[in-house]
């Protein structure tokens, strides 16, 4: 026979037993996580950032969700797309350049935004300072701007007989404002005339390079993230018409065979962007993380292309380059 302290101190143990059990057989908390682009949804700068997040132990489909929308052709979309990712809830949102990281501050005061990279966040609007970012933004500087001097100058003793330059961007993206204004100022120093070619849409491209072909530009600067899913057509434009392109980063001198890069590594911000979203999913404030800026920019030469245009790199700038392409 059972006494009714033992039934009661039997039921007792069963039902702190139960929840300990419910608890352990709960799933692991996945996060979620949103990625907005205005130009290409996959890259290599993409890869590098799941890579990252492997390493820190996330795993799609384990621990994560990442919900990823990209304008592709139309950066108007943006706003729609950083609509989609707030309604979706999200536990943090990354950004890539000033345009999409402006779209999704524009659309939420509380889900983190981290930079993926951003010419100017400060010049922006996007943080109060480097230091103490403030508000729901943080993340990569890729101090563009500063960068725009140096390569208008490499571009100079590359090409010492080119007196004008063009510039394609989208006067939309506040960061290619920016940095167009900065290449003015350093290209009116150099004694070069900078041609604007603004480009909005995809349609503008060809236009855009016969009026570069037409005007006699020396080279073309391509720092538009808004066309870098059309960076092969642009290329192939080009080529044609034998304009030579640099770029800011060098993943377009590996991938489709561009002139020139000098800049920052845009796949390494993307591998540095995976830590802030590490430490905001674990509880950071992103108002007290601050801004990240480059410590190395790379000067990067493809030979080949050099050679398919009929030019000659001087050898004070093949000295200087991280990496030569032959």
């Amino acid at each position: 026979m059972i006494s009714r302290r033992e039934i009661i101190g039997a039921l007792g143990g069963t039902a702190i037993a139960w929840p300990l059990t419910a608890r352990a057989q709960e799933p692991a908390k996945v996060a979620r996580i949103g990625v907005l682009r205005p130009g290409a949804l996959r890259d290599t700068s993409l890869d590098a950032f799941l890579r990252s997040l492997r390493e820190l132990g996330y795993v799609e489909s384990r621990n994560i969700v990442i919900e990823y929308r990209a304008s592709e052709e139309r950066a108007d979309h943006l706003p729609a797309l950083a609509r989609e990712l707030v309604a979706l809830k999200v536990g943090v949102i990354v950004a890539e350049h000033s345009s999409a990281i402006q779209a999704a501050k524009q659309e939420t005061r509380t889900i983190p935004i981290v930079m993926a990279a951003s010419a100017d966040p400060v010049g922006a609007g996007l943080v109060a300072s480097l230091a103490r970012p403030g508000g729901n933004v943080t993340g990569l500087s890729r101090l563009a701007p500063e960068a725009e001097e140096k390569r208008l100058e490499l571009l100079k003793e590359t090409l010492p007989k080119a007196s004008r330059v063009a510039f394609l961007w989208d006067p939309a993206n506040p960061g290619l404002t920016i940095r167009y204004k900065a290449g003015e100022v350093a290209a009116r120093a150099l004694g070069i005339e900078l041609q604007s070619l603004e480009v909005r849409r995809p349609d503008q491209l060809r236009s855009a390079l016969e009026a570069a072909v037409r005007e006699r530009a020396g080279a073309l600067i391509v720092p538009s993230p808004m066309v870098s899913a059309h960076r092969s057509r642009i290329v192939d434009l080009a080529g044609n018409k034998r304009l030579p392109l640099i770029y800011d980063t060098r993943e377009f001198v590996d991938e489709v065979g561009v002139l020139m890069s000098y800049g920052s590594s845009l796949a390494d911000s993307w591998r540095r962007a995976a830590i802030y979203v590490d430490k905001i999913l674990k509880g950071a404030n992103p108002s007290d993380l601050p801004v990240e800026q480059p410590t190395k920019f790379e000067l990067v030469i493809n030979l080949k292309t050099a050679k398919a245009l009929g030019l000659t790199i001087p050898p004070s700038i093949l000295v200087r380059a991280d990496e030569v392409i032959e």
